[in-house]
C-alpha cells in the first residue's frame, strides 16, 4: 500500500476540473513568523561552463562551514543573502564540474551581477579501479549503509518552493513559498518529513475562453517525497530492485566527489508501470548523492490513471513527459535532503475540438538552511497534506519587496514576465478596493 501511495505522491497527482470564466485570486495570508531585522548582503551572479559560457541549470551554491545554499535557475542565474557571513567563501559545484571557492568578500554586491566559471573535471581513474564495478554489489552497498550515510536525527530545514503550471508556452499559474521543513530521523518509519508554509505568494491567470483549471496538488509535500533514501520503496529497496535492470555506464564528479552513476530500467517482463533514471553514487560512502528519473509512459491509458484525479466528460488526458530529480549534500560525514524537482508534460484532448493543447507542470524546492537543534515537530494543523492545494493557502503577488532577506530561486526571465503581467492585476484590483 504504501508503494502505491509513494508512486501517486511522484507523479504529482493533479486533479483536473471544469471551471467557467477566470479564477479569482484569493488573499489568504501566510503563517506568521518573526522577521529577522539584520542587516543583509546580496549576492546575485550567473553560473556557467568556462568552454561554452553556456548556463549551468541548477548548480549549487554554499557558504562554505555552514548550511546556507541555494541553487541556479533555468538561465543559470542565482541570488544569495547573507547575513553575518561576508568575510566567508562560497562554493560552487555542478555535476562534470570541479567546484570553484571564492571569498564572499571579493563577489560584487549592491545589484551587480557576478559570472562564476566552472570547468570540467577529468576523472581520477586509479581512485575507482580498485572499487567494485558489478552495479548490483554497488547498490547492495548502498541499502546496507543508509542508515550510517543519512543523519539519525531530526532536522528543521528552510526551505523555497516554487511550483508553475503552463498552457503551451504561456505561464497561467506561478506560486512561490517560503517553507519550514520538518525533516524526519531517516532510520525512523514511525516520523514522517511534514511541512508548513512560513510566508508566501501567487498569480493566476486563466483565459476567460478556457474551460479547464488545473490543479497541482499536494504542493511542497510532493517534492519531498521524491527523497528516494526517506522513500527507498520506488527502487532502492532489494524487493524493488528485483524488477530493474541495472547498469554502470560511467563517473561523474559532484562536489569534487567521484561518482559511480547507475542507469536502471523496468524488466520487459514487468507490466506495471515502474521508473526509469540514473542513480549518482558516492564512490567513497557508497551515498545517493543525486537521483534522476522519469516515469514508464508506455501504457498511456494506465500512467494517466495514475495521475489524474478527476476530469470533465468528453476530456482525453495524456502524460507526454515527466521528469524527477532530487539532490542531497554531504555535510561532515552525513547527507542531507537538499534540492528536489518535479515537471510533467499533459496533453489535453477533447472530442469535439481539432486541436489540443499542452500543460506542463512544475514543483521544485530547494533547501536554503538547517539545524539539528532544539527541534521540534509541528502539529498536524500547520502541516501541508497531500491533498491539500499550495496555490489556496498563499496570498496574491503584490509587494516587490516580499522575500525580505530570504533566500529564493531567482526566476528565469520568462517566470519574470509572467508575474510582473499578472502582478498589474492584482494592484489594479488592490486600488480599486
Amino acid at each position: 500500500m504504501k508503494t502505491k501511495v509513494l508512486f501517486t505522491a511522484i507523479a504529482s497527482a493533479l486533479l483536473l476540473i471544469l471551471t467557467a470564466g477566470d479564477m479569482s485570486v484569493s488573499a489568504a495570508p501566510g503563517k506568521s513568523k518573526k522577521e529577522r531585522p539584520q542587516q543583509v548582503t546580496t549576492i546575485r551572479g550567473r553560473v556557467i561552463d568556462a568552454e561554452t559560457n553556456q548556463p549551468l541549470v541548477f548548480a549549487s551554491i554554499a557558504v562554505q562551514g555552514s548550511n546556507v545554499s541555494t541553487v541556479t535557475n533555468l538561465d543559470g542565474e542565482f541570488t544569495l543573502k547573507l547575513t553575518g557571513t561576508e568575510t566567508g567563501k562560497l562554493e560552487f559545484s555542478f555535476i562534470g564540474y570541479k567546484n570553484r571557492v571564492m571569498a564572499i568578500e571579493e563577489m560584487k554586491t549592491n545589484g551587480q551581477r557576478n559570472v562564476i566559471s566552472l570547468e570540467t573535471a577529468l576523472i581520477p581513474i586509479k581512485e575507482i579501479i580498485v572499487k567494485p564495478l558489478v552495479p548490483e554489489e554497488i547498490i547492495e552497498q548502498v541499502i546496507s549503509r543508509f542508515d550510517e550515510n543519512y543523519p539519525g536525527v531530526a532536522n528543521d530545514m528552510t526551505g523555497f518552493y516554487r511550483e508553475t503550471i503552463r498552457k503551451n508556452r504561456s505561464y497561467i499559474s506561478i506560486g512561490e513559498a517560503l517553507v519550514e521543513v520538518f525533516k524526519a530521523p531517516y532510520q525512523s518509519d514511525l516520523r514522517f518529513d511534514a511541512v508548513r508554509i512560513y510566508k508566501g505568494r501567487k498569480s493566476n491567470d486563466v483565459e476567460k475562453m478556457d474551460t479547464v483549471l488545473f490543479k497541482l496538488q499536494g504542493g511542497p509535500t510532493t517534492t519531498l517525497y521524491l527523497d528516494v533514501v526517506k522513500n527507498p520503496e520506488t527502487f532502492l529497496t532489494r524487493e524493488a530492485l528485483a524488477q530493474y535492470d541495472l547498469e554502470l555506464s560511467n563517473i561523474a564528479m559532484i562536489d569534487d566527489r567521484t561518482n559511480y552513476v547507475i542507469n536502471f530500467y523496468q524488466k520487459p517482463s514487468i507490466t506495471t508501470p515502474l521508473y526509469q533514471g540514473r542513480l549518482y553514487i558516492d564512490i567513497e560512502t557508497y551515498a545517493v548523492a543525486q537521483a534522476e528519473f522519469s516515469f514508464n509512459l508506455e501504457n498511456k491509458e494506465l500512467a494517466a490513471s495514475m495521475f489524474i484525479r478527476k476530469k470533465p466528460m468528453g476530456m482525453q488526458v495524456t502524460p507526454e513527459l515527466t521528469s524527477y530529480m532530487v539532490r542531497f549534500r554531504e555535510q561532515s560525514g552525513k547527507w542531507y535532503f537538499n534540492h528536489s524537482r518535479a515537471e510533467v508534460k499533459f496533453k489535453v484532448d477533447w472530442k469535439k475540438k481539432l486541436f489540443n493543447t499542452n500543460y506542463t507542470t512544475m514543483s521544485e524546492l530547494a533547501i536554503t538552511d538547517r539545524t539539528e537543534e532544539d527541534v521540534v515537530k509541528f502539529s498536524n494543523k500547520e502541516r501541508m497534506k497531500p491533498t491539500d492545494f499550495f496555490t489556496e493557502e498563499v496570498a496574491a503577488f503584490a509587494d516587490p519587496d516580499f522575500w525580505g532577506d530570504y533566500n529564493v530561486i531567482e526566476p528565469d526571465q520568462s517566470i519574470e514576465a509572467a508575474i510582473r503581467k499578472l502582478s498589474r492585476k492584482v494592484k489594479f484590483s488592490d486600488r480599486t478596493e
